[in-house]
């Protein structure tokens, strides 16, 4: 099975923190994004992974590059990088990894998380991922048949059709199959709104023929933004405090509280302060005489004197806040 992961996007709803790294990299409960994503399919997924193609802007540099093929070899597949050159749409950036688009292909956008068993029946055509919302109305849907098909795709539908939202993971048993589709809609450029989109390729595989199942997952997180990705962490804290060693054994705690689940990285130094719950403490980070939950504090920062809660500090941050010296009479309100 080949994986494509398109990530071009700028992430820009995540600045300040993407000016200098990728969205995808960012780190979430102490591994960045995009390698929590394909740990867990490969997890679960029981299938040989052969090639991972991360779809990227050529904006992002050789040193994203290196990182993502880095993840995909410490996971024994070979990472392939392909470009974006222009924004236009689903289909466009898979359509990028063309060579990829053979065989067996699952694709996972890298916006999100989940919580998901992704069992996949390589017998069936096609399989794609949902989440039951309370709202279906922001969300492209499928509408199912008795038999459980996929009998229709629904763009955001006004009146009720179904609540399971397409969330950006497909499975494909033939991926050469599904290059012709997209390559079809580059050819007669049917396009929404600008943009070549994977559901107009499935609307049509659909009417010929092509199978869809779905899938369901348990929770779907997203990272799209400071506040999502500060409940993500917490999230993914909270599922991978038990199958994950979290504190690094270089990590050096001093009369301090860490109350978990957090991520302690290595090289971290905490003295004098009360961590968590939910914090990520990434490489290299020093905490001292603070009280920090919730929160995400990337490699090589310096946090003293402070009081930080659902808040994200970059890398190589220094954040001191000063002692105060106070006078209040009884009965004082200070806020």
């Amino acid at each position: 099975m080949n994986i494509i992961i398109p990530m071009a996007g700028m992430g820009k709803r995540m600045r300040p923190h993407t000016l200098t790294t990728a969205k995808p990299l960012l780190p979430v409960a102490g591994k960045p994004i995009i390698q929590r994503l394909v740990e867990d399919i490969l997890a679960t997924a029981n299938e040989k992974v052969e090639e991972i193609a991360f779809v990227i802007s050529p904006a992002f540099g050789k040193e994203v590059e290196d990182n993502l093929c880095k993840i995909a070899d410490g996971l024994g597949a070979q990472g392939k990088i392909c470009y974006q050159q222009e924004a236009l749409g689903t289909a466009h950036a898979i359509l990028c990894a063309g060579t990829t688009l053979t065989g067996n292909v699952f694709i996972a956008f890298a916006d999100t998380l989940f919580k998901a068993e992704f069992n996949i029946d390589t017998t069936r055509d096609a399989i794609i991922w949902t989440h039951k919302v309370a709202d279906p109305k922001a969300f492209g849907v499928v509408k199912l048949n008795a038999a459980e098909q996929i009998e229709a795709f629904v763009e955001k539908p006004q009146e009720f059709v179904s609540d399971l939202a397409i969330i950006g993971v497909y499975y494909f048993r033939d991926g050469d199959a599904l290059k012709k589709e997209l390559q079809r809609l580059i050819d007669l450029k049917i396009m929404q709104k600008g943009e070549y989109q994977i559901t107009d390729a499935m609307e049509h595989m659909l009417t010929n023929g092509v199978k869809f199942y779905t899938g369901q997952v348990e929770e779907w997180l997203d990272c799209g933004n400071k506040d999502n990705s500060i409940y993500t962490n917490q999230r993914m804290l909270e599922i991978k405090k038990d199958k994950e060693h979290l504190t690094s054994a270089s990590a050096v705690v001093t009369n301090s509280v860490i109350i978990e689940p957090c991520y302690i990285g290595p090289g971290v130094k905490v003295a004098n302060s009360v961590v968590g719950p939910h914090v990520s403490l990434e490489r290299g980070v020093q905490i001292s005489d603070s009280r920090i939950t919730n929160s995400i504090i990337m490699a090589e920062s310096v946090v003293k004197n402070a009081q930080i809660t659902a808040s994200i500090i970059g890398k190589n941050v220094t954040y001191m806040d000063k002692p105060k010296e106070l006078s209040l009479g009884d009965y004082s309100v200070q806020i």
